[in-house]
């Protein structure tokens, strides 16, 4: 009975060997959405320059600007999204694999490569994806034709919105809660 349940526990064990194809899955998608953002980046100055031509007419021109914009959100967008599935990837490898050493002995490695747990791993994606969720709501802000009051009252409440996701995201972070502020304070208090 010792021998099976030992076998049985190392299979279940090497079992999570299975994370390696949403590991490798995930950083080769960020591979390719950092590929094709890149791309855009490409086509973006080269459209750019057609901004300087003598030619266009002003309403022209301003087309030629409200695109490039939208064309620039996108490319952040994308870069953003395959930060998201590096993170992924990262993460995954992290906590089902091994430790990336490099990561954690490195001064300069980001702390938001480093994950030590699920809920680590939950934070900094979420922390992107509301980036992304800014960054999607900026680029329907530029294309948004107001025809009627109540659609700036639209654009203002998802601008408090993400203001408040933005303010309660900040205020989830340990060390957020002003302890610096109150250290400023302190001195004052015992001069008096």
């Amino acid at each position: 009975m010792g021998f099976l349940e030992k076998l049985f526990e190392g299979a279940l064990w090497n079992s999570r060997f299975m994370i390696l194809t949403a590991v490798i899955g995930s950083l080769l998608a960020g591979v390719a959405i950092f590929y094709m953002a890149t791309v855009d980046v490409l086509y973006l100055f080269e459209h750019a320059m057609h901004y300087a031509d003598s030619g266009l007419n002003a309403e022209a021109r301003k087309a030629l600007h409200d695109s490039t914009v939208s064309h620039i959100v996108e490319v952040v967008d994308g870069y953003l999204l395959a930060t998201v599935m590096l993170i992924f990837s990262l993460g995954l490898y992290e906590l089902f694999i091994s430790d990336i050493d490099q990561a954690h002995g490195s001064k300069s490695s980001s702390k938001i490569l480093v994950i030590n747990n699920l809920d680590d791993l939950k934070s900094r994606l979420a922390k992107v994806i509301l980036m992304i969720m800014i960054v999607t709501l900026f680029e329907e802000a530029l294309n948004m034709h107001m025809s009627t009051p109540l659609d700036l009252v639209y654009l203002g409440a998802s601008i408090a919105l993400i203001a408040l996701a933005l303010y309660l995201t900040h205020a989830s972070e340990p060390g957020a809660g002003g302890d610096a502020g109150h250290d400023e304070k302190a001195p004052e208090k015992h001069g008096h």
